[in-house]
């Protein structure tokens, strides 16, 4: 399955380390959002104001605790939809 085939209400894996970079206020920036497989949900998505052909997807990743997180924006190339260890 492909990024772009995802709806909202989707499960999502970060494909690489998150961290805050400011966009989140009641965080810490450079607060470790989800690393490299964490599971998320899909929320929305959208794009880049500046750069309209450029994808922004909006996820809520889970902590250790299984609870979701804040909404974090997040670029084609940071998500992959493909679970940990599963085949693509």
């Amino acid at each position: 399955m492909q990024l772009r085939d995802l709806q909202p209400g989707d499960i999502i894996y970060a494909a690489v380390t998150i961290e805050n970079d400011g966009g989140i206020p009641d965080l810490p920036e450079d607060a470790l959002l989800a690393q490299p497989g964490t599971r998320g949900v899909l929320v929305n998505v959208g794009h880049v104001e500046m750069d309209p052909d450029t994808e922004l997807f909006l996820v809520r990743f889970e902590d250790a605790a299984g609870e979701l997180g804040p909404p974090v924006g997040c670029l084609a190339e940071e998500l992959t939809a493909i679970a940990p260890g599963a085949k693509a």
